[in-house]
């Protein structure tokens, strides 16, 4: 017996296309009351003339094209629907049809505005093969009431060609590719022209010319858009989601109709994942649950955390929070058929040794109602002070959302038994003053704040703070002299003079802060 040596080769990627040519017009149907009597087509403003950006399959089938002028349009149509062209709808349902494709494949990417690219490299093989891929597809497309064209390829840019360009079938994919026409290297108009005035009409008509001769006659897009097709160059495909380090799903023959079932097989997958990260020595910080409905449509739920973590049970709470706090529910329609949860975002987590005085558990239970707050009120809504490697006082400390903030750095404390050198409440800006001094730059005798005066009856300073010399331009690059002073009722103000006699012949008084 002769063994085969082993073959190293790359396995050939493939790619799985699909376009929808009358997306615009099937999502204004799906909120539309009742279905147009005529044909239906959407208009904006394109170089100062209102032309059609998209015409639904009626419309298309009249003679109307994108592109055309609108009054055009209506002259040869004169029962016609026109409505606003809205991208950035369609592009948010783009986004959901393509989030309910992951469950094919976790790379997919948008070829906007009416298509989407899936690698579906060894998933195919996962699901039964190629054809059951695309019978699933337009089976949930279908119930969406999309339309849908599809083809596979070895390349991206081959397989996007296939779909939108094919117009005849053929033996293989590679006579397929071959027999498209120029336009589908999707050139400048005037660059498909010349193609074809020059007898070159197909993709095959291209691959038969050197490229170096194609490159210097047409242009080296040209040469690089047939060579992308062609597989010679790379396709990079570009997906709206990374894949996740660690995931776990559940696939079910029989759809979940309940949301609290739903709940319940999520905890499994926690646990699943918790368990991987455990074997990792890593901790989530960012979890994401997918819900697949049946009807092809699918809904994210998304959790982050301030620090990484493998406890279940706070990841369930996060995500009981977030699924009670959502403005539209968790719906199942038809049934969920699929749950996918992902940890795409991980960091080290090592074991921890607690404090006999139980200072990690305090710092824990404020992490956790953080989290908890965050997840419930908004990412942003949640913030925490942290200090700033700098001697500004007004740039000493940083607000940043508690899910987002940095390992903490240590604050600057006095030394036992001493008053605070900062006070407890900083005025940003500071606010202006009127000072009276013995000498031009003493200490503070008398000043006027808020049309009130203030006897100075104890100071303490100066302390000398200089401009960073780097950052002369933000903070004017004068020198602060602060003081600690307190009145005759006791209060305690941090008052600085804003310059030095030689930086500024008249500088002015400020009050910075105030002490409890």
């Amino acid at each position: 017996m002769t063994n085969k040596p082993l073959d190293h080769r790359p396995a050939m990627r493939r790619y799985l296309a699909l376009f929808f040519p009358f997306l615009p017009a099937e999502r204004w149907l799906r909120t539309a009351s009742r279905p147009p009597d005529a044909p239906l087509v959407f208009a904006e403003k394109q170089r100062g003339a209102m032309r059609l950006a998209s015409v639904d399959a009626a419309a298309l089938a009249v003679g109307l094209r994108p592109g055309m002028p609108l009054a055009d349009a209506r002259a040869q149509v004169g029962d016609l629907v026109v409505v606003a062209y809205d991208p950035v709808l369609d592009h948010g349902w783009l986004d959901r049809l393509a989030e309910g494709c992951a469950r094919y494949t976790p790379l997919v990417a948008l070829d906007a505005p009416d298509g989407l690219i899936l690698d579906i490299t060894g998933a195919d093989h996962l699901l039964g093969g190629e054809a059951r891929v695309v019978a699933d597809a337009e089976r949930r497309f279908a119930r969406l009431g999309m339309t849908l064209r599809h083809a596979f390829g070895p390349t991206a840019d081959a397989a996007r060609a296939l779909a939108r360009y094919q117009a005849r079938p053929a033996p293989d994919e590679a006579s397929a590719i071959r027999r498209l026409p120029v336009a589908a290297l999707e050139l400048e108009v005037e660059a498909t022209t010349a193609l074809v005035r020059a007898g070159l009409k197909t993709i095959g008509d291209l691959a038969s010319r050197p490229t170096a001769n194609l490159a210097a006659r047409f242009g080296t897009d040209a040469a690089m858009a047939l060579r992308r097709i062609l597989g010679d160059a790379p396709s990079p495909l570009d997906p709206r989601v990374a894949p996740p380090p660690v995931a776990a799903e559940r696939r079910f023959a029989e759809p979940l109709g309940s949301t609290a079932h739903a709940a319940r097989i999520l905890a499994e997958l926690v646990e699943e994942t918790i368990a991987e990260l455990a074997e990792r020595g890593q901790g989530g910080r960012h979890f994401r649950a997918t819900f697949f409905r049946s009807d092809g449509l699918a809904r994210g739920i998304a959790i982050e955390t301030g620090h990484p973590t493998r406890d279940a049970g706070l990841v369930m709470r996060l995500f009981a929070e977030r699924m009670d706090g959502l403005a539209d529910p968790l719906d199942p329609g038809f049934g969920f058929d699929m749950i996918r949860l992902a940890v795409p975002r991980l960091e080290t987590l090592g074991a921890s040794q607690l404090g006999l005085e139980g200072g990690a558990v305090k710092d824990a239970a404020i992490d956790e109602l953080a989290d908890r707050l965050a997840t419930r009120l908004g990412r942003g809504r949640v913030r925490r002070l942290r200090p700033a490697d700098t001697h500004i006082p007004e740039q000493a400390q940083l607000e940043l959302p508690a899910i987002d903030a940095p390992a903490p750095l240590p604050w600057q404390a006095a030394d036992p038994g001493e008053p605070p050198t900062r006070p407890f409440h900083l005025f940003d800006p500071p606010q202006p003053i009127e000072v009276i001094a013995e000498v031009p730059d003493g200490p503070p005798q008398r000043f006027r704040w808020r049309r009130a005066f203030h006897a100075v009856r104890r100071y303490e300073g100066p302390e000398r703070i200089a401009a960073e010399w780097w950052r002369r331009r933000d903070n004017g690059g004068l020198t602060r002299d602060y003081y600690r002073v307190e009145d005759a009722q006791g209060r305690r103000f941090w008052v600085f003079r804003h310059g030095l006699y030689d930086e500024k012949p008249d500088p002015r008084w400020y009050i910075h802060g105030v002490f409890a």
